[in-house]
């Protein structure tokens, strides 16, 4: 099991502590995944962990922001947001078009007892987090 890192943010702590006890397990897994992307990638020095949106919202420098959050709207759902004025969702399609459910443009939305491949979620969060190190290049860059 991952190791949580506590957080640091009371007003990220305080909407972490509203949602819902099964569905924050999973979103601290998500925040979990967007900590551990960055430490292990090179040129990542810090991660900002803020609200935006009242959503808890994940930055690098060089980086596009990375929302996590739940609506009661749909109560079986969370959802992994990213900025809908990149191509990221849309490079995410291109290459994993059956491993995601997407929310036009703007997010990768989980059902409550999905599996998460981890990997190919790591991976779009990578591309998130460096995204301005490479948003002039075709795919991303990759």
């Amino acid at each position: 099991m991952i190791c949580l890192r506590a957080i640091d943010n009371t007003k990220v702590a305080a909407v972490f502590d509203h949602y819902p006890e099964h569905i924050q397990k999973k979103l601290l897994f998500l925040r979990q995944l967007i900590l551990d992307t960055a430490a292990e990638t090179t040129g990542i020095d810090t991660v900002e962990e803020t609200l935006k949106w009242g959503e808890p919202s994940y930055i690098a420098k060089r980086g596009s922001t990375i929302r996590i959050d739940w609506k009661k709207s749909t109560p079986h759902r969370y959802a992994m947001y990213f900025n809908c004025n990149t191509k990221l969702v849309d490079t995410f399609k291109e290459l994993y078009r059956e491993k995601f459910n997407y929310e036009g443009n703007r997010a990768i939305v989980f059902d409550e007892n999905e599996e998460i491949p981890v990997d190919e979620l790591k991976q779009c969060i990578l591309l998130s987090l460096t995204y301005h190190t490479r948003k002039h290049l075709p795919m991303l860059g990759i």
